[in-house]
């Protein structure tokens, strides 16, 4: 099912990885150490890694300053997922969100639900677009990051994945600016 083309070039993606956590370091930090690994493995560039408390405003600052930057293509987050109390990724991604992209989160939760059964139901993993820049919002377990990033996101973020991806479409996420100056 999942097909590259390989008589069209590969484009590098620059991708910021953030993990959210009140506890992790760069040291201790598995799901985000994983994901950087993957990233890099795909041939894509981790422009770069941070982490960020459970605090809504903070992550939404920490996006704002990437979406804002144009040498980052797409930001992933792993953890703050959940539905406890200091889970408050999504609502972060609310405050900068411009789209969602509905299908993410219904593809995860599909694919973890073959691994983890309804426990899955717990993740409110999403994504969308702010800006021209690709926003994942990922649970912050090293097994939910490689499912997200196997499964979906190597072939997403890959411009010869037939028969369509994300990269193609980045020169256009855009578009609505042109006509609002219009």
């Amino acid at each position: 099912m999942n097909r590259i083309d390989e008589s069209r070039p590969f484009i590098a993606v620059n991708i910021a990885v953030l993990t959210v956590s009140d506890t992790r370091t760069l040291e201790n930090d598995t799901s985000g150490r994983t994901l950087a690994q993957r990233i890099a493995g795909a041939g894509h560039t981790v422009a770069e890694r941070a982490i960020e408390k459970d605090d809504a405003s903070a992550i939404e600052a920490h996006l704002r300053r990437w979406i804002a930057d144009p040498a980052i293509d797409a930001v992933i987050t792993t953890g703050g997922t959940g539905i406890t109390g200091r889970d408050v990724t999504p609502e972060a991604f609310d405050r900068v969100l411009e789209k969602r992209i509905e299908g993410f989160g219904e593809l995860f939760r599909m694919l973890s639900y073959q691994k983890i059964g309804t426990s899955t139901m717990q993740s409110r993993a999403l994504a969308g677009v702010a800006g021209g820049t690709y926003l994942f919002a990922l649970p912050g377990s090293t097994g939910a990051v490689k499912d997200a990033w196997d499964d979906i996101l190597v072939w997403q973020l890959d411009n010869r994945f037939r028969p369509c991806n994300l990269v193609e479409l980045m020169p256009r996420l855009q578009e609505h600016l042109g006509k609002a100056a219009e």
